[in-house]
């Protein structure tokens, strides 16, 4: 039961470690900042899977085995064996986990700027823009397009 509750946690951290890649979504440091927007039309929109950049599964996974690893056996050496097998397993096992729950849908856009330059951007599936629509880039951290 204490293993299932453990896991459960573990793949409930993993879940909240992946980034909200969708255009509607503000972290409070882009609230009063301003940004440069320039219009633009889209010229082709094509579905893309985006992979987390963290390794925090990884991490974890290979702290949970190694403390779960160290309870093994009894001694100086079967606790350390045991701690370090558990953080290899534990660590591929996370990194396996990790890989599995960050992948998330987006689209790829190629827009032409009025002023003849073409640009992609990547963004999440919350709005979908269709190519011939005019829209907005708004250079920022992130940078999102948004349809007018």
């Amino acid at each position: 039961m204490r293993k299932t509750v453990a896991l459960l946690g573990f793949t409930a951290l993993l879940a909240a470690c992946q980034a909200d890649i969708n255009s509607n979504q503000y972290g409070t440091s882009s609230v009063g900042r301003a940004a440069a927007a320039s219009p633009c039309s889209v010229i082709s929109v094509r579905q893309v899977s985006v992979k987390s950049d963290n390794n925090v599964g990884t991490l974890l996974g290979a702290v949970a085995g190694g403390v779960g690893g160290y309870a093994i056996g009894s001694g100086s050496t079967a606790h350390n064996l045991g701690a370090i097998g558990g953080a290899a397993l534990g660590g591929y096992a996370g990194n396996k986990a990790q890989g599995a729950l960050s992948y998330q849908t987006g689209y790829e856009y190629v827009v032409q700027l009025d002023n003849g330059q073409v640009m992609t951007l990547t963004q999440g599936t919350d709005v979908l823009l269709s190519p011939g629509q005019r829209c907005m880039i708004l250079m920022g951290n992130p940078s999102r397009l948004i349809g007018y």
